[in-house]
């Protein structure tokens, strides 16, 4: 796979993450300078879950994504497309479960999760709207979701900076701790091809999630997506009484 676009494949998509996988973690804290614990802890605040409470983690990898709700008492499933990614992460937490799954067509019941979360994944689908369509389908009436996802920098001569990094200097860093290098050359371009927070936010909205907001982190590099799936009241109908349909707000940074 050579360019990013928003017509995947799957399989060579799951292949090329089974090749990175041993590293995968450590590749990503060298990339992001550090920044994805923070983005990581902004994250698990965001799905607010609590003991007794199911959730599901997309494009879970190796599971590091997980483990703060594991460690809380919480009921969570980490799931991913790429075996190497769920071996990797099956060796590291036996006590978490680990799922093959494709976001497009999820292996799992509808309203199963109080709260469903994928972090720097979308934008590897195939086709990301029908994802977040599984992800209602799955999410019970009033849970959350929580999408983690690589944006658009909102200050201008930042974004340009931004983008000759992805290009430039990712690349000769991902040769000096990667397994596989021209792989980031793809995770960079995929970052670039991706829609801006407002395009996304629109997505969450046509999918049929509401009260749809999004925070910017390290000045839009990461958006941070959050979303309630509506309620239904007992004659079928969406109870819209709390639920700013389709509105986006943005939280300072």
């Amino acid at each position: 796979m050579n360019r990013a676009s928003l017509e995947k494949r799957p399989d060579d998509v799951a292949r090329m993450f089974d090749d990175v996988a041993a590293r995968y973690d450590l590749v990503n804290d060298v990339l992001s300078a550090g920044q994805v614990r923070y983005w990581r802890r902004i994250v698990v605040a965001a799905v607010d879950a609590h003991r007794g409470q199911r959730v599901l983690d997309l494009a879970a990898g190796t599971g590091t994504s997980s483990e703060p709700y594991a460690d809380a008492g919480v009921d969570v499933v980490a799931a991913d497309f790429s075996p190497g990614m769920l071996e990797v992460g099956r060796r590291r937490r036996p006590d978490i479960t680990f799922v093959q799954a494709d976001a497009t067509a999820l292996p799992f019941g509808d309203d199963e999760f109080d709260a469903t979360t994928i972090s720097y994944g979308l934008r590897n689908v195939n086709d990301p709207r029908q994802a977040l369509r599984e992800m209602l389908r799955v999410t019970k009436p009033g849970g959350r979701l929580v999408v983690a996802e690589f944006s658009r920098p909102t200050f201008a001569p930042f974004r340009t900076v931004y983008t000759e990094y992805l290009m430039r200097a990712i690349p000769p860093i991902a040769r000096a701790v990667a397994s596989n290098p021209d792989s980031y050359v793809y995770l960079a371009e995929s970052i670039r091809a991706w829609p801006d927070q407002d395009q996304l936010a629109g997505w969450l909205v046509e999918a049929g999630w509401t009260d749809v907001q999004y925070r910017n982190l390290t000045g839009g590099i990461v958006a941070v997506h959050r979303a309630i799936r509506p309620t239904v009241t007992a004659a079928g109908t969406v109870d819209t009484s709390a639920v700013d349909t389709g509105s986006v707000t943005t939280p300072s940074s």
